[in-house]
């Protein structure tokens, strides 16, 4: 009895300190990125480990965020309209393999794709989203057909199944064929084949947020303050992102789809695989998935943006450990998804140690030119006289695009040496650029014997 007693004494201590971790690291993301607020949930072996929230659900009233806060998930969504698919697939109703003009003929580009490619986002179907938001339409009422005829006006970014590029145009579409083959609207298949067998009872969609009392309010920056966003219209995500639900709602349908109760096994293993296409190989999607690893391990996830949320939902299966972690702030970049990486940091202390730890013969020289460059990136400013001549021309256009994407990270908190590699009479230098906790990229930079940069790849994990 005594060393038992020694023994839950010690496990309590660990947990007590990971979740003391955890809080700080949570509180320092949201610092860092300006969100207002957030909810956290994890679990272990199925069984709830953590749950916590922090900030303001709503600033101007200064209501903070619960447990029990209902935040948008935005592409989250996107496991639902897939699980869908797939039981419309195990009732023999449809082929994934089939190509869309089998159940939407008038379909945009139906009769070159097929819906395993809609599906893993390998089909090239241009992406409606970003260019209806950028013209204000988003906020209005949006049609299937408006999102259809958007898609049909432009080509096919690639040859379907040779690349990989996410669509949500390809969910709007995959909607639309759960309703022909079903001959149900998608918000009542929804319900009664996904939501109810899964035992949810706290997940609507944007068309009921004004009825939800811990319904939290989306925010944008505006000179580095919160500013409420304004809401797109309950019609312009779908089956794409319309979902709003609770933390433990949303575990529910983590067990349920991991369970068998929503789709067997073997499709459930498909949907958590990734897809390989003919150019990229290796996609990093599966079906309403994403299948990869962080810090080296296997990791199954997806997250969600909306205009004023970010959120993820992520599973490491070897730990057998569920991470949920939604915010009210929009971002480029994504918070959920930082928030869920320092929690398994968090947890994982040794696994993290293993992944930040230096690789030796690191050359200071080349190190400083790596750090000066990827300051020009950042700031928009590269010196192109210290570029082959190549990346140089590469850099005059696509440069600016960098600054923005890379831009507001901020200043590195920490630059990893993480070895060597030589290709013919240049070096590639790989760094670990840290940005605080769950943020960071994998960065290389290929220079000559002259001390020119020849090519780089940034790599965000």
């Amino acid at each position: 009895m005594f060393h038992l007693a020694l023994a839950l004494s010690a496990s309590l201590a660990a947990a007590t300190s990971a979740t003391q971790h955890i809080d700080s690291d949570v509180q320092a993301i949201l610092s860092r990125t300006g969100a207002p607020g957030a909810t956290i949930a994890i679990y272990k072996d199925g069984k709830p480990f953590y749950s916590h929230a922090y900030g303001w659900r709503d600033v101007e009233k200064r209501i903070p965020a619960t447990v029990d806060t209902h935040y948008e998930v935005g592409s989250i969504t996107k496991q639902f309209t897939a699980a869908a698919v797939m039981q419309l697939k195990e009732a023999g109703k449809l082929d994934l393999d089939a190509k869309l003009a089998t159940y939407l003929p008038d379909a945009p580009h139906a009769k070159d794709v097929t819906l395993r490619q809609l599906l893993s986002h390998t089909s090239g179907m241009p992406d409606y989203l970003d260019a209806m938001d950028a013209e204000g339409l988003l906020a209005k009422p949006v049609t299937y057909e408006q999102i259809a005829n958007y898609a049909k006006s432009k080509s096919l970014d690639f040859a379907p199944g040779s690349q990989a590029q996410y669509s949500n145009t390809g969910y709007v579409l995959l909607g639309r064929v759960v309703e022909v083959v079903s001959r149900e609207r998608y918000e009542h298949y929804v319900q009664n084949h996904l939501l109810k067998p899964a035992g949810m009872t706290q997940t609507f969609t944007i068309a009921d947020e004004a009825h939800l009392p811990a319904m939290a309010i989306g925010y944008k920056l505006v000179n580095k303050k919160a500013q409420r966003a304004q809401a797109w219209d309950k019609s312009a995500l779908w089956s794409a992102g319309n979902l709003v639900t609770t933390v433990g709602d949303l575990e529910q349908w983590n067990e349920a789809l991991a369970a068998g109760k929503i789709v067997n096994a073997d499709d459930y293993r498909l949907m958590s695989t990734s897809v390989m296409t003919t150019q990229q190989g290796d996609s990093g999607m599966g079906l309403g998935l994403f299948a990869g690893a962080y810090e080296d391990q296997p990791r199954t996830w997806h997250p969600g943006g909306t205009n004023g949320f970010s959120v993820a939902n992520v599973y490491f299966p070897k730990q057998s450990l569920h991470i949920i972690a939604f915010t009210n702030l929009k971002s480029s970049h994504g918070i959920g998804e930082p928030i869920a990486n320092a929690i398994f940091n968090d947890l994982n202390p040794a696994i993290a140690a293993s992944v930040t730890r230096a690789a030796g013969n690191e050359s200071s020289a080349s190190t400083s030119i790596a750090k000066a460059f990827f300051r020009q990136i950042q700031q928009g400013r590269v010196d192109l006289s210290h570029l082959d001549a190549k990346l140089a021309e590469q850099m005059k256009s696509g440069g600016p695009g960098l600054a923005d994407m890379f831009g507001p990270m901020g200043e590195p908190t920490a630059f990893i040496f993480k070895g060597q590699a030589t290709e013919g009479a240049a070096t590639w230098n790989k760094y670990l650029v840290e940005f605080g906790p769950g943020s960071a990229l994998g960065y290389a930079v290929k220079l000559e014997r002259d001390g020119k940069i020849d090519d780089l790849t940034i790599d965000v994990r």
